[in-house]
Parts: structure tokens; C-alpha cells; sequence
């Protein structure tokens, strides 16, 4: 059994669509990123990467590479589930806590759980997701960016 964390963040813009654990969230902002910036997904990608004793999400995915501008954050994670089961683990569970003011996210949770499982070949029992505010302390806290810390389990 091999564990790894991750964390990612991004500033919340004007003019972008704003992707959450590979689902479109109508909201009036998005993310700023080289990709769609799915902060959720960039730290479960960071985690099985790390589990897997991997580089980093920048190591395999470079923001100076133009095949991943604009790039879905779900073909990133199918990538990352590529590397980790070509060195022989399959995923346990992955387990991720958004951290943003806005917008609330959990009727949307299912989705995200659905689309995680079917990527990394787990039920959606294996995926937890959950929110949380930064009760208005800083640049989360003042609505200028979101983050997303994850912890994956691969044996």
C-alpha cells in the first residue's frame, strides 16, 4: 500500500468555464490555468502521481506544452491513471477537499464521483469529495482563487 498527497491552486477569473472534478459548473467566474484548471482534479492527479513515487503534475503535463492548453482535465487523469497502473497499483480510494467561498458544489458531488470511478477503475464508494470555505480569510477567502488538497491509497 503506497499513499501520496496533493494540493493545486488557481485564481478565479472572468471569461472561463469553471471545471470541478471534470464536471462544468455554471458560475459567473473560472479558473486561470494552461488547461481547463480543474483544481480538484490537478490535486487527485498530484496524489496518485505521489503514491506512485512520480513527479508532479507540471513534470508530465508542462504549461509550457501547447498540446495541453485548453487540454480537459479528465484526459490529464486518465494519463495519470495510465502511469500508476503501468507500475503494476490500481487505486484504492482517493479522498478531496475543495476549499473555495463559491459556488457550493454538492449536488454536483455525484457527477464528480461518477466520472473519477469510471477513470481510475473504482466505484464511486472510492472517491470521497467534500467542501469546505476559508471563512472569508484571505485570496479563498475573499473569492479570488479555489484550492483542492487530495490524498489517493494505491496498492
Amino acid at each position: 500500500m503506497r499513499v501520496g498527497i496533493g494540493y493545486d491552486i488557481h485564481r478565479c477569473v472572468d471569461g472561463r468555464k469553471l471545471f470541478l472534478g471534470g464536471v462544468e459548473i455554471p458560475f459567473d467566474k473560472g479558473l486561470l490555468g494552461h488547461s481547463d484548471a480543474d483544481v480538484l482534479l490537478h490535486a487527485v492527479c498530484d496524489a496518485l502521481l505521489g503514491a506512485a513515487g512520480e513527479g508532479d503534475i507540471g513534470t508530465y503535463f508542462p504549461n509550457t506544452d501547447e498540446q495541453y492548453k485548453n487540454i480537459a482535465s479528465l484526459v490529464l487523469l486518465e494519463k495519470v491513471a495510465q502511469v500508476v497502473h503501468t507500475k503494476g497499483y490500481h487505486v484504492v480510494n482517493v479522498d478531496v477537499v475543495l476549499i473555495a467561498e463559491a459556488p457550493k458544489i454538492m449536488k454536483y458531488v455525484p457527477a464528480m464521483k461518477q466520472k473519477i470511478a469510471a477513470v481510475l477503475s473504482v466505484t464511486p464508494d472510492e472517491i470521497g469529495i467534500k467542501a469546505t470555505t476559508q471563512e472569508g480569510v484571505g485570496s479563498i477567502g475573499r473569492g479570488e482563487a479555489m484550492c483542492a488538497q487530495a490524498v489517493a491509497l494505491i496498492n
